[in-house]
């Protein structure tokens, strides 16, 4: 079968790797000049199943009201004329319920799981190199509330068969000593073993290589305007994608299945379609600093719970990602948030990096309201979505291709997770599909 796939970031690379695994003939169109441009270029750098909270909680309206109007709060909302933003709003307010996170924390373990050890796979099979650390995660709380709240989460996530511990503040040191000169200000924490770090764009870009010499075919540079759709009803289905060349030209390209994997930019193509995403921009900030002191600078990644802000060690290079701004599509950097993650870190290590020449970056993260990606079938029969993963596309990356191509094949994957179109697997569950519609 022939398969297109929209989209060359980590999600868009790990599904045309398994669609080329199960046989099929895979194109992958993007409109940058090569893999992992986007999104996917200079995130957090973390495999972090132990993350799995997701933005909207019982805490987060309090927060968010708390945070209106700073702009180096940890999560700015930006009020604009768009009602996609408004009605995202709304629906944000809804998942914040205790029933809700619960259910929400369970599916975002368990597709994290089910994608680490596929990344595992994916490694060892590729011998692709990232700059992997394969030491843990550890989260550090600098407020006692903060440190109280996380208790039951942590709990939770143990239950679910994520092994994250909670730690006191003398252990946390012991396992990261770089942090040794605040420790008169953690008040605890929490640590997961099994969770890793690693350079996205490299692994993306690597995988891509990897698949072009099996066989898959990149098609950069290349604008994706619309799909195309015969039929209507059970009969309904895709049959081309325009798309403008780069030599400037307007092309159909035709095949038996299309994968939308164009996070935040999945909304406008498939609207027109009759397909309504819940999905958000959510623009993620970060900084990539020069290590000029290596005792001085973590080994460990780190989650800085106070300041919403994740560090990643990539060899000579510290990865500092974070904040999240709801200010539409718009790219541009905002001194002021840049600023604050350079002042938090230089707090933190003040001699272990050249902190007067930061690499500044900004991405799109594909928020839902939920946290829960898009991952399965449409309302058309050849259409697939695996998009909204938010700010864990990287570690969701490889089992989310995994799942699809499973879906694509007919199979339904080995994951309690609620799949578009698919029902739930979970025993004493109705099984009901989600629908790809808000």
């Amino acid at each position: 079968m022939k398969v297109i796939v929209l989209g060359a970031g980590i999600i868009g690379t790990s599904s045309a790797w398994f669609l080329n695994k199960e046989g099929h003939d895979v194109t992958v169109i993007d409109r940058q000049p090569g893999a992992a441009q986007e999104t996917s270029f200079a995130n957090g750098c973390q495999i972090s199943v132990s993350h799995a909270e997701p933005w909207a909680n019982p805490q987060a309206p309090m927060k968010v009201l708390k945070w209106l109007g700073q702009e180096d709060a940890p999560l700015l909302y930006r009020f604009r004329p768009e009602w996609l933003q408004w009605r995202w709003a709304m629906n944000f307010l809804r998942e914040c319920t205790p029933s809700r996170t619960n259910d929400n924390i369970r599916q975002i373990v368990a597709i994290c799981e089910y994608s680490r050890q596929t990344l595992q796979a994916v490694r060892a099979e590729t011998g692709v190199d990232y700059d992997c650390l394969t030491r843990g995660i550890l989260h550090f709380y600098t407020d006692q509330k903060e440190f109280d709240t996380s208790l039951p989460a942590a709990k939770l996530m143990r239950d679910l068969g994520c092994p994250r511990d909670s730690i006191s503040a003398d252990e946390v040191v012991k396992i990261e000593p770089a942090l040794a000169r605040i420790r008169d200000k953690i008040v605890g924490g929490d640590y997961t073993a099994t969770d890793e770090s690693g350079d996205v764009y490299k692994f993306t870009s690597g995988l891509a290589n990897k698949a072009a010499e099996a066989g898959v075919k990149f098609q950069y540079n290349t604008s994706i305007t619309r799909l195309i759709t015969e039929g209507s009803g059970a009969s309904a289905k895709i049959t081309g994608v325009e798309i403008i060349n780069p030599d400037g030209r307007h092309q159909v390209l035709r095949a038996d299945a299309f994968v939308v994997a164009m996070g935040s930019f999945s909304v406008p193509l498939l609207k027109p379609l009759g397909i309504d995403l819940m999905i958000y921009p959510g623009k993620g900030y970060s900084a990539t600093y020069r290590v000029t002191n290596s005792d001085a600078a973590p080994t460990v990644s780190l989650t800085d719970d106070g300041y919403k802000l994740v560090v990643s060690r990539l060899g000579d290079r510290l990865r500092v990602a974070g904040t999240c701004e709801l200010n539409g599509y718009t790219r541009e950097l905002n001194t002021t948030r840049c600023e604050a993650i350079t002042r938090r870190t230089r707090e933190l290590f003040p001699d272990a990096c050249d902190y007067e020449n930061p690499v500044y970056w900004t991405g799109l993260r594909p928020l839902t309201p939920s946290n829960v990606p898009y991952i399965g079938k449409t309302k058309f029969s050849n259409l697939f979505l695996n998009t909204g993963h938010g700010t864990l596309g990287w570690t969701m990356g490889c089992g989310s291709g995994r799942a699809i191509s499973e879906i694509i094949a007919g199979r339904q994957p080995e994951v309690d997770f609620a799949f578009t179109g698919v029902p739930r697997r979970a025993p004493g569950q109705v099984l009901v599909p989600r629908t790809a519609k808000a």
